[in-house]
Protein backbone atom coordinates (compact mmCIF):
# COMPACT_ATOMS: atom_id res chain seq x y z
CA UNK A 1 0.00 0.00 0.00
CA UNK A 2 1.29 3.15 -0.34
CA UNK A 3 1.86 6.46 1.67
CA UNK A 4 -1.53 7.44 1.22
CA UNK A 5 -3.31 4.47 0.64
CA UNK A 6 -4.70 5.49 -2.49
CA UNK A 7 -3.04 2.39 -5.17
CA UNK A 8 -0.46 -0.41 -4.46
CA UNK A 9 0.64 0.06 -7.75
CA UNK A 10 4.35 1.74 -8.40
CA UNK A 11 5.10 4.38 -10.36
CA UNK A 12 6.21 1.77 -13.30
CA UNK A 13 3.02 0.40 -13.08
CA UNK A 14 1.04 4.02 -12.80
CA UNK A 15 3.07 5.16 -16.42
CA UNK A 16 2.60 1.76 -18.38
CA UNK A 17 -1.30 2.35 -17.64
CA UNK A 18 -0.78 5.97 -18.69
CA UNK A 19 1.14 4.48 -21.61
CA UNK A 20 -1.95 1.95 -22.44
CA UNK A 21 -4.28 4.89 -22.36
CA UNK A 22 -2.89 7.11 -24.89
CA UNK A 23 -2.42 4.14 -27.46
CA UNK A 24 -5.95 2.25 -26.72
CA UNK A 25 -8.05 4.43 -25.69
CA UNK A 26 -6.90 7.64 -27.38
CA UNK A 27 -5.84 6.15 -30.56
CA UNK A 28 -2.46 8.58 -30.08
CA UNK A 29 0.33 8.02 -32.87
CA UNK A 30 2.85 5.65 -32.08
CA UNK A 31 5.36 8.29 -32.73
CA UNK A 32 3.76 10.36 -29.90
CA UNK A 33 3.39 7.07 -27.47
CA UNK A 34 7.36 6.51 -28.22
CA UNK A 35 8.01 10.28 -26.85
CA UNK A 36 6.12 10.14 -23.93
CA UNK A 37 7.26 6.57 -23.22
CA UNK A 38 10.96 8.03 -23.55
CA UNK A 39 10.74 11.23 -21.18
CA UNK A 40 8.31 9.34 -18.48
CA UNK A 41 10.86 6.85 -18.52
CA UNK A 42 13.38 9.53 -17.46
CA UNK A 43 10.36 10.66 -14.98
CA UNK A 44 10.56 7.11 -13.39
CA UNK A 45 14.67 7.58 -13.26
CA UNK A 46 14.23 10.70 -11.49
CA UNK A 47 11.46 9.53 -8.96
CA UNK A 48 13.43 6.86 -7.86
CA UNK A 49 16.54 8.77 -7.09
CA UNK A 50 14.65 10.48 -4.94
CA UNK A 51 12.76 7.85 -3.56
CA UNK A 52 9.69 8.12 -3.97
CA UNK A 53 7.79 4.64 -5.72
CA UNK A 54 4.36 5.62 -6.42
CA UNK A 55 2.71 9.24 -7.91
CA UNK A 56 0.81 9.50 -4.36
CA UNK A 57 4.10 10.37 -3.01
CA UNK A 58 4.69 13.16 -5.47
CA UNK A 59 4.74 17.08 -4.49
CA UNK A 60 4.39 19.66 -6.68
CA UNK A 61 8.20 20.95 -5.69
CA UNK A 62 8.96 17.20 -6.90
CA UNK A 63 7.98 18.17 -10.06
CA UNK A 64 9.52 21.55 -10.42
CA UNK A 65 12.65 20.00 -9.38
CA UNK A 66 12.73 17.62 -11.98
CA UNK A 67 12.43 20.69 -14.59
CA UNK A 68 15.79 21.78 -12.92
CA UNK A 69 17.38 18.66 -13.07
CA UNK A 70 16.97 18.24 -17.19
CA UNK A 71 18.54 21.72 -17.27
CA UNK A 72 21.05 21.04 -15.03
CA UNK A 73 21.77 17.39 -16.41
CA UNK A 74 23.58 14.37 -14.40
CA UNK A 75 26.53 12.69 -15.74
CA UNK A 76 26.19 9.97 -13.61
CA UNK A 77 22.63 9.40 -14.80
CA UNK A 78 23.76 9.94 -18.60
CA UNK A 79 21.60 12.66 -18.88
CA UNK A 80 22.92 15.44 -20.77
CA UNK A 81 21.45 19.16 -20.20
CA UNK A 82 18.15 19.23 -22.22
CA UNK A 83 17.28 22.66 -24.02
CA UNK A 84 14.31 24.68 -23.10
CA UNK A 85 11.83 23.33 -26.01
CA UNK A 86 13.04 19.51 -24.90
CA UNK A 87 11.52 20.47 -21.13
CA UNK A 88 8.87 21.76 -22.48
CA UNK A 89 8.00 18.65 -23.99
CA UNK A 90 8.93 16.54 -21.28
CA UNK A 91 6.74 18.54 -19.00
CA UNK A 92 3.67 17.75 -21.45
CA UNK A 93 4.29 14.17 -20.75
CA UNK A 94 4.84 14.52 -16.80
CA UNK A 95 1.33 16.87 -16.43
CA UNK A 96 -0.59 14.17 -18.55
CA UNK A 97 0.34 11.83 -16.40
CA UNK A 98 -0.46 13.27 -13.06
CA UNK A 99 -3.87 14.35 -14.97
CA UNK A 100 -4.67 10.77 -16.01
CA UNK A 101 -3.75 9.15 -12.24
CA UNK A 102 -6.00 11.87 -10.70
CA UNK A 103 -8.65 11.28 -12.90
CA UNK A 104 -8.74 7.40 -12.79
CA UNK A 105 -8.46 7.52 -8.70
CA UNK A 106 -4.73 6.47 -8.69
CA UNK A 107 -3.68 9.26 -6.90
CA UNK A 108 -5.69 12.11 -4.40
CA UNK A 109 -4.48 15.07 -6.63
CA UNK A 110 -3.17 16.25 -9.37
CA UNK A 111 0.34 17.90 -8.17
CA UNK A 112 1.42 19.03 -11.73
CA UNK A 113 -1.23 20.80 -13.11
CA UNK A 114 -0.17 24.46 -11.60
CA UNK A 115 3.70 23.76 -12.95
CA UNK A 116 4.65 25.79 -16.21
CA UNK A 117 7.98 25.20 -18.46
CA UNK A 118 10.77 27.50 -17.62
CA UNK A 119 10.92 30.51 -18.97
CA UNK A 120 13.10 30.07 -22.07
CA UNK A 121 16.79 31.98 -21.36
CA UNK A 122 17.35 35.25 -22.50
CA UNK A 123 19.23 35.80 -25.52
CA UNK A 124 20.99 39.10 -26.09
CA UNK A 125 20.95 40.76 -29.48
CA UNK A 126 24.03 39.41 -31.57
CA UNK A 127 26.18 42.82 -32.42
CA UNK A 128 29.17 43.84 -34.64
CA UNK A 129 32.42 45.57 -33.32
CA UNK A 130 32.59 48.97 -34.98
CA UNK A 131 35.30 47.70 -37.43
CA UNK A 132 33.26 44.95 -39.00
CA UNK A 133 30.35 46.80 -39.73
CA UNK A 134 32.99 49.56 -41.41
CA UNK A 135 34.26 46.57 -43.58
CA UNK A 136 30.86 45.54 -44.44
CA UNK A 137 30.00 49.25 -45.40
CA UNK A 138 32.56 49.71 -47.31
CA UNK A 139 32.78 46.55 -49.46
CA UNK A 140 28.87 46.93 -50.34
CA UNK A 141 29.75 50.27 -52.88
CA UNK A 142 33.09 49.32 -54.32
CA UNK A 143 32.25 49.70 -57.55
CA UNK A 144 30.55 53.46 -59.09
CA UNK A 145 27.50 51.00 -60.54
CA UNK A 146 23.69 51.71 -59.90
CA UNK A 147 23.37 49.18 -57.95
CA UNK A 148 26.36 48.89 -55.77
CA UNK A 149 25.53 53.08 -54.97
CA UNK A 150 22.30 51.61 -53.63
CA UNK A 151 23.42 48.94 -52.13
CA UNK A 152 26.17 51.28 -50.20
CA UNK A 153 23.35 53.88 -49.46
CA UNK A 154 21.08 51.22 -48.28
CA UNK A 155 23.13 49.66 -45.69
CA UNK A 156 24.71 52.97 -44.59
CA UNK A 157 20.65 53.81 -44.04
CA UNK A 158 20.28 50.72 -42.07
CA UNK A 159 23.11 50.92 -39.71
CA UNK A 160 23.37 55.34 -39.01
CA UNK A 161 19.48 55.41 -37.83
CA UNK A 162 18.40 51.57 -36.74
CA UNK A 163 15.95 50.99 -38.98
CA UNK A 164 14.17 47.82 -38.97
CA UNK A 165 14.66 46.37 -42.99
CA UNK A 166 10.87 46.52 -43.64
CA UNK A 167 11.07 50.28 -42.85
CA UNK A 168 14.20 50.76 -44.93
CA UNK A 169 12.37 49.19 -47.89
CA UNK A 170 9.12 51.21 -47.17
CA UNK A 171 10.53 54.16 -47.75
CA UNK A 172 10.16 56.80 -50.63
CA UNK A 173 12.16 59.58 -51.39
CA UNK A 174 10.24 62.58 -49.81
CA UNK A 175 11.05 60.70 -46.98
CA UNK A 176 14.39 61.59 -46.73
CA UNK A 177 15.66 64.92 -45.60
CA UNK A 178 18.97 65.46 -46.83
CA UNK A 179 19.18 69.21 -45.71
CA UNK A 180 18.64 68.28 -41.99
CA UNK A 181 20.03 64.77 -42.12
CA UNK A 182 16.77 62.79 -40.87
CA UNK A 183 14.69 60.37 -42.21
CA UNK A 184 10.85 59.77 -41.49
CA UNK A 185 10.34 55.72 -40.73
CA UNK A 186 6.59 54.26 -40.48
CA UNK A 187 7.79 51.52 -37.59
CA UNK A 188 5.19 48.52 -36.41
CA UNK A 189 1.56 49.46 -36.27
CA UNK A 190 1.84 52.41 -38.68
CA UNK A 191 3.77 54.58 -35.86
CA UNK A 192 5.95 57.05 -37.37
CA UNK A 193 8.91 58.69 -36.67
CA UNK A 194 11.75 61.04 -37.44
CA UNK A 195 15.53 59.99 -36.90
CA UNK A 196 18.88 61.55 -37.21
CA UNK A 197 20.73 60.58 -40.08
CA UNK A 198 24.59 60.57 -40.01
CA UNK A 199 26.88 62.18 -42.97
CA UNK A 200 28.59 59.15 -44.53
CA UNK A 201 24.63 57.98 -44.80
CA UNK A 202 23.72 60.89 -46.18
CA UNK A 203 26.59 61.42 -48.91
CA UNK A 204 25.08 57.65 -50.22
CA UNK A 205 22.09 58.41 -50.49
CA UNK A 206 22.91 61.83 -52.10
CA UNK A 207 25.25 59.41 -54.59
CA UNK A 208 22.63 57.35 -54.99
CA UNK A 209 19.75 59.26 -55.68
CA UNK A 210 21.84 61.60 -58.18
CA UNK A 211 24.05 58.11 -60.18
CA UNK A 212 22.11 55.40 -59.08
CA UNK A 213 18.61 55.57 -58.65
CA UNK A 214 17.66 57.34 -62.39
CA UNK A 215 19.09 54.15 -63.41
CA UNK A 216 16.99 51.83 -61.93
CA UNK A 217 13.65 53.34 -62.28
CA UNK A 218 11.49 52.74 -65.43
CA UNK A 219 8.47 54.49 -64.47
CA UNK A 220 7.22 56.91 -61.82
CA UNK A 221 7.73 55.12 -58.65
CA UNK A 222 8.62 56.87 -55.19
CA UNK A 223 10.20 54.05 -54.00
CA UNK A 224 13.74 55.32 -52.79
CA UNK A 225 15.19 51.87 -53.15
CA UNK A 226 15.05 50.14 -56.16
CA UNK A 227 15.50 46.69 -57.65
CA UNK A 228 16.91 45.93 -61.16
CA UNK A 229 13.29 46.12 -62.51
CA UNK A 230 12.67 49.55 -61.55
CA UNK A 231 10.13 48.11 -58.28
CA UNK A 232 10.11 48.59 -54.77
CA UNK A 233 12.84 46.43 -53.49
CA UNK A 234 11.95 43.84 -51.44
CA UNK A 235 13.14 42.80 -47.93
CA UNK A 236 14.45 39.63 -48.75
CA UNK A 237 16.31 41.47 -51.88
CA UNK A 238 17.68 43.64 -48.83
CA UNK A 239 18.62 40.56 -46.57
CA UNK A 240 20.65 39.15 -49.59
CA UNK A 241 22.56 42.51 -49.96
CA UNK A 242 23.74 42.37 -46.76
CA UNK A 243 24.63 38.90 -46.94
CA UNK A 244 26.49 39.36 -50.02
CA UNK A 245 28.32 42.66 -48.43
CA UNK A 246 29.92 40.48 -44.92
CA UNK A 247 30.82 37.76 -47.27
CA UNK A 248 32.84 39.97 -49.31
CA UNK A 249 34.20 42.29 -46.70
CA UNK A 250 35.80 38.03 -45.41
CA UNK A 251 32.86 37.90 -41.95
CA UNK A 252 32.84 33.80 -41.42
CA UNK A 253 29.27 34.40 -39.54
CA UNK A 254 25.67 35.25 -40.58
CA UNK A 255 25.13 38.92 -40.36
CA UNK A 256 21.02 39.46 -40.36
CA UNK A 257 19.91 43.25 -40.98
CA UNK A 258 18.62 43.31 -37.55
CA UNK A 259 22.73 42.66 -36.62
CA UNK A 260 23.18 46.11 -37.91
CA UNK A 261 20.25 47.11 -36.21
CA UNK A 262 21.51 45.66 -32.74
CA UNK A 263 25.00 47.50 -33.04
CA UNK A 264 23.23 50.49 -33.95
CA UNK A 265 21.81 50.51 -30.25
CA UNK A 266 25.07 48.82 -28.33
CA UNK A 267 27.54 51.26 -30.00
CA UNK A 268 25.15 54.16 -28.97
CA UNK A 269 25.00 52.65 -25.67
CA UNK A 270 28.76 51.72 -25.32
CA UNK A 271 29.15 55.95 -26.57
CA UNK A 272 26.96 57.03 -23.66
CA UNK A 273 23.73 56.94 -25.33
CA UNK A 274 20.93 56.94 -22.81
CA UNK A 275 18.87 54.17 -22.85
CA UNK A 276 15.58 56.42 -23.18
CA UNK A 277 16.64 57.96 -26.28
CA UNK A 278 17.86 54.30 -27.75
CA UNK A 279 14.21 53.61 -27.66
CA UNK A 280 12.98 56.28 -28.89
CA UNK A 281 15.46 56.37 -32.27
CA UNK A 282 14.68 52.41 -32.43
CA UNK A 283 10.98 53.02 -31.99
CA UNK A 284 10.41 50.83 -29.31
CA UNK A 285 6.82 51.25 -27.31
CA UNK A 286 8.46 50.15 -23.59
CA UNK A 287 12.04 51.14 -22.89
CA UNK A 288 11.99 47.55 -21.18
CA UNK A 289 12.44 45.94 -24.65
CA UNK A 290 15.46 48.47 -24.99
CA UNK A 291 16.72 47.78 -21.78
CA UNK A 292 17.68 44.04 -23.38
CA UNK A 293 20.87 45.88 -25.30
CA UNK A 294 22.21 47.21 -21.73
CA UNK A 295 22.97 43.64 -20.84
CA UNK A 296 25.59 43.42 -23.77
CA UNK A 297 27.02 46.52 -23.04
CA UNK A 298 27.64 45.27 -19.00
CA UNK A 299 29.01 41.74 -20.35
CA UNK A 300 31.51 44.07 -23.15
CA UNK A 301 32.07 45.88 -19.46
CA UNK A 302 33.15 43.00 -17.22
CA UNK A 303 34.89 41.73 -20.34
CA UNK A 304 37.09 44.35 -20.29
CA UNK A 305 37.89 44.67 -16.62
CA UNK A 306 38.22 41.30 -16.01
CA UNK A 307 41.27 41.45 -18.93
CA UNK A 308 42.44 45.10 -17.89
CA UNK A 309 42.15 45.48 -14.24
CA UNK A 310 45.38 44.26 -12.57
CA UNK A 311 43.13 42.72 -9.50
CA UNK A 312 40.12 41.78 -11.46
CA UNK A 313 41.22 38.34 -10.59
Amino acid sequence: MSRTGVTDETAADQVTRFLDHLTVERGAAANTVSSYRRDLGRYEQYLTSRGIDDLSSVTENDVREFLVDLRRGDPDAGWVPLADSSIARSLVAVRGLHKFAAAEGLVAADVAHAVRPPRPARRLPKSLPVDEVVAILESAGAADHPRALRDRALLELLYSCGARISEATALDVDDIDAETRAVRLSGKGGKERVVPVGGPAVEALEAYLVRGRPALVSRANPALFLNARGGRLSRQSAWQVLSDAAQRAGLDKTVSPHTLRHSFATHLLDGGADVRVVQELLGHASVTTTQVYTLVTVNTMREVYATAHPRAR
